[in-house]
Order: C-alpha cells, then structure tokens, then sequence
C-alpha cells in the first residue's frame, strides 16, 4: 500500500480506468512486463483537447501529460488486480504531444508525465522516454502517452 499512500498524500484520486476506443485491450502483462495502451488525457471526465503552440500553452501540455500519467496509473493498478506494489519500474512512456510544426519543446510538455511517475514511484518512476509532435491525436487530444512498465510476480 506504499504507492496508495504516496498518491494520497500527493492529493491524486485515481480514476476508472479508460476503456478501449477500439479493438484492442487496455494492457497486457506478459513475461513480467506490462504493457500500456496509449492513454489520453481525462479531466472531469473529459479529454484534453487542442494542438500546443495553437489553442493550448506548454504549461496546458505537461498539465495534459500529466493526467495521462494518472490514467496510465490507473490502468496499471485495474492491471495489477488493485496492487500498485507490484510495480517494479516504470520502464518506457512513450510521449505523443498534438502540436503545431514550430512547437520544439515536446519534451518539455513530457516533464509532466515524467515528474509524476517519479513523484509517485520514486526512482523506480525513472524511465526511459520518447516525446515527439504529432499533427492530430484521437478524440483531438493534446496529449497520448503508452507505458511499459516491469511487474513483480504475484
């Protein structure tokens, strides 16, 4: 209960879990590892829209990485039938920011991501990441993020 404790205390209340927009699965745990279909993100039950460097600021884009960080927790913890403690290391995220072709500052907008994963699992949180600009996301998203993350057995 070490990871409830930490969200707690950083005043996150994990959500439900997103389903599936599509034909495939939310996560698959295999050999070890998890992985995490891309998720977007939810604020008050409403996905983040709009390109960063046009409708949306880099503060608006590590806000939205940020609560995709928390989706992705909450996939993992619907994952890990309710234990966070199994997560070994967060391995990968995998960082797609909805911007405009002048907007350079992707990884920027990441940190968001990058810093709660780290604020939440400590140095267990630090990974390995990818932060590119893409022109559109699904549901115009401002931001998708997928995870690969290492599990410890049950």
């Amino acid at each position: 209960m070490m990871i409830e404790a930490k969200l707690a205390e950083l005043g996150i209340t994990l959500p439900a879990p997103a389903a599936p927009v599509a034909s495939y699965v939310p996560a698959v745990e295999a050999n070890g590892m998890l992985f995490i279909s891309g998720q977007l993100p939810f604020v008050d039950g409403k996905v983040v829209t709009g390109k960063v460097g046009d409708t949306r600021t880099l503060e608006d884009g590590k806000a939205a990485a940020k609560a995709c960080a928390v989706m992705l927790i909450a996939q993992m913890k619907a994952a890990l039938g309710g234990d966070l403690d199994r997560v070994e290391r967060i391995v990968k995220l995998g960082v797609f920011v909805a911007s405009t072709p002048d907007f350079t500052d992707q990884p920027e907008a990441a940190n968001g991501a990058s810093d709660l994963m780290e604020a939440v699992f400590g140095d267990a949180g630090k990974h390995a990441r990818a932060a590119v600009s893409v022109p559109v996301l699904p549901r115009d998203a401002t931001v998708e993020i997928d995870c690969v993350v290492k599990v410890r057995a049950v």
